[in-house]
C-alpha cells in the first residue's frame, strides 16, 4: 500500500506544479512553499517584480518572515526593525476592550502610546511566525490503506504526525502541526514560534476603526479605518518570553516597507495571510445542510441573543464596555450567515454543485478502475449527510443557544476539571487556574444581562429541539423563567466572592450540589453523547470526501487546484479593480473621506464622526497623504480571501504595504464555498489613511519615523529597510 500512497502524493504535486499561467480569474489560496514550481511565473506576467524566493525561503529573510498569526484568529504584519505590528482594528478589539474602562474608554476614545514605555502589556495576546512547510505525505500515509475502516485509519495518521510534530519541535522554542489538505490525501508539517508578549500601541476610536457598525459590514463602500497598531517583544537574545520589564523590541528577519505612492485600477496586488475555512470541495448535498441547518439556525439564534444585547448595551456604558467584543464576534458571522445564504441561492450554487457532480460521475463511470476506487464517494456524501441532519442541528443549538448563548454555563464547564482534581486528590494547581479564568470572566460579565439572555435561549432550544435530545431532566417550556432565576439566585458560578470562597477551600459535596455547577454538567454530558453518535456519520463523510477529492484532482489533471483553506499560510494575487453587482451599478475601486462626512450622523452610532477628523478634513489637513487634495480611506482588489484574512497586508508588485484587508463584499459571500471571479472582491484600508490617522489625528510620529515610507519607488529620509 506504501507504493499506492506515494501515488497519490505524486498525483498531487504534479497537480500544484501543474499551474496554468493562462489562468484569468484571480481564484486561489496557494500554498507559498511551492511559489517556486508554480505560481511566479503567471504573478509575474500580471507585473509582479518579485522571485520566489524573496516571498518565501528557508535560507534568507524573506516577505513570509514578515507576516504573522495575530491573536490565533486573525492575520498581522511586521512593518519596522522593532517588531510593530499592523492589523485590524476589529482584531485587535478584545485586546483593546481589556484595556478599557468607563474611566478611560479606549474603544471610544481611541489609544495612542505617545512613547515605548506607555505601550500596554496584553496577558494571552500572540504573535505567531511561521518557520518553515515540509510535505510528510509519504510518511503519513505510508501504513494505511483503503481496507481499513475510517477511525483506524486516522488513528495510525494522528500517531505518525505525533511523532514527526514532535520530532521537529525537539531542542528548539518551535512548536510544530501536521496539517491535512485536499480532504486528507496530503499532509504538511507547519513549524512556527508564537511570542507571547505583545503590547498594544495605538488604535483609533471606534468610530474610525469601526466606522459603518454592522450597517457597513461585509458592504461597499466602504469608509472604515479599521486598523490597529501592536508590537511583539522578546527576550534580549530575540527569543520568545513572557511579559518582563525586560524584554525589548522583537527584531524580524524582515519587515514590510510601506508605499505611500498609491496605486491605479489593474495594478499587481498580492495577499499573505492565514486564512481560515473555506469549503470548496463541498458537495451539493453539504451546501444544502450549510443553508438550511447551519446558517438558518444560526442566524435565528445570534439574532435572537444579540438584540438583547444591544438593548442593555445601549442603555449602560459599563455593560457596552464589558459586550462590545463579544457582541461584534457574534454579529460578524451572524451577519455573515445572512450574506451567504442570500449568495448561494442567487447564484445558484447547488445547481452548479450538482452539474460539476454529473461530470464527475460520468467520468467515474466511464473507467472501471475509476468505478472501483471512486464510485461510492458521492453516495457515501449523500448518506453520511443525510443521516447527520437532525444531529447537526441539535447540535448546533447547544453550540449556539446554551453553550455559547448561556455564560454562566460556559463558566461552569471549566470547574469539571476541579472535580476531577478532587478524586485524584491534586487541587492546589487547578484552584488558581480557575481562578484566573473566574477573574477574566467577571470582569466581562453582567449577570441580569446574562439571566434575560439564558431565558431566551432556553426558550428557543425547547422550541426548536425534539425533546429526545434535550439533556437528561432538562427544564420544560413552562417552568424556564423560575428554573433559571433559582440557578442565577443559588449558583456560586453566579457570585464572584462565592466561588472564590469555594476555590480556597474546594470539596466535591459542595461542588456537585451547587445548582449551576450540575446544569453545566447536565448540558455538557448530552452533548458529549450527541457528539459520540455522530462519530460513524463524521467518519462516513471523511471517507466519501477524501475519494471524492482524490478523483476531482486526476479528473482535473492540467488545471490549477488548491486546498481549502485551514489557517495556514497562503498567498492570492490579483489586481486593483472595482465590480459591478447589479444591471446599471458600478463600484469604483476606491473610497474617500469625502464619503465619510456624506455618511455622517451624530444621532446613529454607527455612523458618528470625531470632531477633530471633521476638522482636518474641512482644513484639508491631510499632510503628505492625500493625491489631488483627496483622502483616500477603502479601495478594491481581487485577492481570494476569507475569514482569518483580517489584518493581512495588500502588498504591491514590489512587495511594498499599501493596504490592510479588512474583509470582502456582500454579493460574494458565497465565496467561501464557490469562488465567483466577476462579485469577489477584498476590501482593504489604505495605508494613506493608516499614516494620516497614526500622523495628522493622533499625533503619534514616533510611529511614523518608526517605519520604512517608500514614495515613487524611492525611499525617504526614513532608513531602508534592508531586507527588502
Amino acid at each position: 500500500m506504501a507504493t499506492k500512497n506515494l501515488s497519490i502524493a505524486n498525483l498531487l504535486t504534479f497537480m500544484l506544479l501543474a499551474f496554468a499561467p493562462t489562468t484569468k480569474a484571480d481564484e486561489g489560496m496557494w500554498l507559498v512553499n511551492l511559489l517556486a514550481q508554480h505560481g511566479i511565473d503567471a504573478m509575474q506576467q500580471k507585473g509582479c517584480k518579485l522571485t520566489a524566493d524573496q516571498i518565501y525561503s528557508l535560507n534568507q529573510p524573506s516577505i513570509k518572515d514578515a507576516i504573522i498569526i495575530f491573536d490565533n484568529g486573525c492575520t498581522g504584519e511586521i512593518v519596522s526593525d522593532k517588531g510593530l505590528i499592523l492589523t485590524n482594528h476589529h482584531c485587535g478589539y478584545g485586546a483593546i476592550q481589556q484595556h478599557s474602562t468607563t474611566n478611560h474608554d479606549y474603544l471610544t476614545d481611541g489609544f495612542w502610546a505617545m512613547q515605548m514605555r506607555d505601550e500596554l502589556p496584553t496577558p494571552d495576546l500572540t504573535a505567531t511566525f511561521l518557520i518553515r512547510i515540509e510535505d510528510v505525505t509519504s510518511r503519513v500515509l505510508a501504513n494505511v490503506n483503503e481496507q481499513m475502516d475510517e477511525a483506524e485509519r486516522l488513528k495510525i495518521i494522528d500517531d505518525e504526525a505525533t511523532k514527526i510534530e514532535n520530532e521537529a519541535s525537539a531542542n528548539t522554542t518551535h512548536h510544530a502541526v501536521v496539517r491535512s489538505f485536499f480532504g486528507r490525501n496530503q499532509y504538511l508539517l507547519l513549524v512556527y514560534e508564537t511570542f507571547n508578549d505583545v503590547r498594544l500601541v495605538g488604535a483609533p476610536p471606534s468610530s474610525i476603526g469601526k466606522f459603518g457598525g454592522d450597517t457597513d459590514n461585509w458592504m461597499w463602500p466602504r469608509h472604515t479605518g479599521d486598523f490597529a497598531v501592536f508590537r511583539v517583544y522578546a527576550s534580549k537574545d530575540n527569543k520568545p518570553a513572557h511579559y518582563s520589564t525586560d524584554n525589548v523590541p522583537y527584531k524580524p528577519r524582515h519587515y514590510l516597507p510601506i508605499s505611500t505612492a498609491g496605486f491605479n485600477a489593474g495594478d499587481f496586488t498580492m495577499v499573505m495571510g492565514f486564512p481560515g475555512i473555506t469549503s470548496r470541495y463541498a458537495t451539493s448535498t453539504e451546501v444544502e445542510q450549510t443553508i438550511g441547518i447551519e446558517n438558518k439556525n444560526r442566524i435565528l439564534i445570534r439574532g435572537a441573543r444579540q438584540e438583547l444585547l444591544l438593548e442593555d448595551m445601549l442603555a449602560n456604558q459599563s455593560i457596552k464596555i464589558k459586550y462590545s467584543s463579544k457582541y461584534a464576534n457574534s454579529s460578524n458571522y451572524w451577519k455573515n450567515a445572512i450574506g451567504m445564504n442570500q449568495a448561494l441561492k442567487r447564484l445558484n450554487v447547488i445547481e452548479r454543485k450538482r452539474k460539476n457532480e454529473a461530470k464527475f460521475t460520468q467520468w467515474v463511470n466511464a473507467n472501471a478502475n475509476r468505478r472501483a476506487k471512486y464510485g461510492e464517494a458521492l453516495p457515501t456524501i449523500e448518506h453520511a449527510v443525510s443521516n447527520s441532519n437532525d444531529l447537526q442541528r441539535t447540535l448546533l443549538f447547544y453550540e449556539e443557544a446554551l453553550m455559547d448563548g448561556v455564560e454562566l454555563l460556559s463558566l461552569g464547564f471549566y470547574l469539571e476539571y476541579m472535580e476531577n482534581a478532587l478524586t485524584v486528590g491534586d487541587v492546589a494547581d487547578i484552584a488558581n487556574y480557575l481562578r484566573e479564568t473566574a477573574r477574566a470572566f467577571y470582569r466581562d460579565y453582567h449577570l441580569p444581562t446574562d439571566q434575560k439572555v439564558a431565558k431566551a435561549m432556553y426558550r428557543l432550544f425547547c422550541e426548536h429541539i425534539d425533546p429526545k435530545f434535550h439533556p437528561n431532566g432538562f427544564i420544560g417550556q413552562a417552568d424556564i423563567d423560575k428554573h433559571i432565576d433559582h440557578i442565577y439566585k443559588n449558583s456560586m458560578l453566579a457570585d464572584t466572592v462565592k466561588l472564590m470562597t469555594f476555590l480556597n477551600n474546594p470539596n466535591t459535596d459542595e461542588l456537585l450540589a451547587d445548582p449551576g455547577y450540575k446544569e453545566s454538567m447536565m448540558v455538557l454530558n448530552k452533548y458529549r453523547e450527541l457528539r459520540t453518535a455522530l462519530k460513524p456519520i463524521s467518519y462516513e463523510l471523511m471517507r466519501g470526501t477524501r475519494q471524492f477529492i482524490a478523483g476531482t484532482l486526476e479528473m482535473s489533471q492540467g488545471q490549477p487546484m488548491y486546498p481549502d483553506a485551514n489557517s495556514t499560510m497562503r498567498l492570492s494575487y490579483g489586481e486593483v479593480k472595482g465590480y459591478s453587482p447589479h444591471d446599471a451599478v458600478q463600484y469604483n475601486h476606491i473610497t474617500y473621506l469625502d464619503g465619510m462626512m456624506e455618511k455622517e450622523d451624530p444621532n446613529n452610532w454607527e455612523f458618528v464622526v470625531p470632531l477633530k477628523l471633521k476638522q482636518l478634513y474641512q482644513t484639508k489637513d491631510f499632510g503628505s497623504y492625500a493625491p489631488n487634495g483627496k483622502m483616500p480611506v477603502a479601495f478594491l482588489t481581487t485577492n481570494d480571501i476569507t475569514g482569518g484574512n483580517s489584518g493581512s497586508p495588500i502588498m504591491n508588485a514590489h512587495g511594498e504595504l499599501i493596504g490592510i484587508a479588512f474583509d470582502f463584499n456582500w454579493e460574494a459571500m458565497s465565496s467561501d464555498i464557490a469562488y465567483e471571479p466577476d462579485l469577489k472582491r477584498c476590501i482593504g484600508v489604505d495605508i494613506r489613511y493608516v499614516l494620516f490617522i497614526i500622523d495628522k489625528y493622533a499625533g503619534c510620529h514616533r510611529l511614523i519615523e518608526e517605519m520604512t515610507l517608500v514614495g515613487d519607488r524611492a525611499p525617504t529620509a526614513n532608513k531602508r529597510n534592508k531586507a527588502a
